[in-house]
């Protein structure tokens, strides 16, 4: 296991940014966006007038690689948008990331280039209900191109003692939700950047978002549905992949293996063997790997409020 990020951002990503150098003088809502870009999309154009209508303070469209070879074209189309292309791989999580580090406003709007957003979803409503309650962020209802809805509300439960998780279809306003599929979501900016943003060490998308919405349950932040909220998939929805690899032994290392006592959390020494043996991994690698996690949880062990147990078992309690 690679060390644990520590603060936000640690990760310095080399980037092209082309655009977005003044700041809007038509906008009507005090947000920025982060408009995640999947490869070759046809509703790039299409989904920037669109934002750029609802009169957003600044959007950060954030490419999957620099090899978009028509980003010079898009960005003199859209000179008030900022474009940005990381020059390495890297990965969703690092997408945001960067985007958070760029964008002018406190709350932050998470979406892909293949979503598309009512013109009237996001208003002044919107903006004063974020600074009214304060929480991390707010989650959408999503359907797919056939209107459909998605099963956004992400509740967890434990099966064989181990952490499962189903989605639900029915979603009451503020219901909490242990993560954003897909990303999806409006962001505090201040309680995202506090929390570390995503762990760019944990390469699969599903159990990055994952990690991080579980560390920010952990540490006392709150992730709820908004169903006023409601956005479409123009392309078809892509299942998240939940396959377990290293990237869940890391999670886990993070969210699962701590636990919580009076005022703090710890990893205890005895579950390294029980780890060692599920792991898979031999046992110079698996120690190391439990080592570095120990370290991480002493570094932040006040600033969790509880244990994945407990979360667990309390969620059904949790109130509106």
């Amino acid at each position: 296991m690679s060390s644990i990020p520590a603060t936000f951002n640690e990760r310095q990503i080399k980037r092209v940014i082309l655009g977005g150098e003044k700041p809007r003088t038509n906008a009507k809502i005090s947000l920025s966006v982060i408009l995640l870009s999947r490869s070759g999309t046809p509703f790039r154009a299409g989904n920037l007038d669109q934002l750029l209508s609802i009169g957003f303070s600044d959007i950060i469209s954030v490419e999957m690689s620099a090899e978009n070879y028509n980003l010079e074209d898009i960005s003199r189309r859209y000179p008030s948008v900022k474009f940005i292309a990381p020059e390495e791989k890297c990965t969703l999580g690092d997408m945001i990331n960067i985007g958070m580090s760029e964008a002018r406003e406190n709350y932050v709007l998470v979406v892909w280039d293949t979503l598309h957003i009512p013109p009237r979803s996001i208003n002044s409503y919107v903006l004063k209900r974020l600074e009214d309650e304060n929480i991390l962020c707010y989650v959408p209802m999503l359907s797919n191109a056939l209107m459909q809805s998605l099963p956004v509300r992400m509740m967890p439960s434990v099966e064989n003692k181990a952490l499962s998780v189903t989605g639900e279809l029915v979603v009451q306003d503020k219901a909490p939700t242990l993560y954003p599929v897909d990303y999806v979501g409006l962001y505090n900016k201040r309680k995202f950047k506090e929390l570390g943003g995503y762990d760019y060490s944990i390469k699969s998308p599903y159990w990055q978002n994952l990690d991080f919405s579980m560390r920010a349950w952990l540490w006392g932040e709150q992730i709820r549905m908004m169903p006023q909220l409601r956005f479409k998939y123009e392309t078809e929805f892509q299942s998240e992949d939940t396959t377990p690899d290293y990237s869940q032994l890391k999670f886990f290392l993070k969210n699962i293996a701590p636990r919580f006592s009076e005022d703090h959390a710890y990893i205890p020494k005895s579950l390294f063997l029980s780890y060692y043996r599920n792991s898979g991994c031999g046992i110079t690698e698996a120690f190391e790997d439990f080592r570095k996690a120990r370290i991480w949880v002493e570094k932040n062990k006040y600033r969790f409020k509880t244990d994945a147990s407990h979360l667990v078992t309390s969620w059904e309690s949790l109130p509106l």
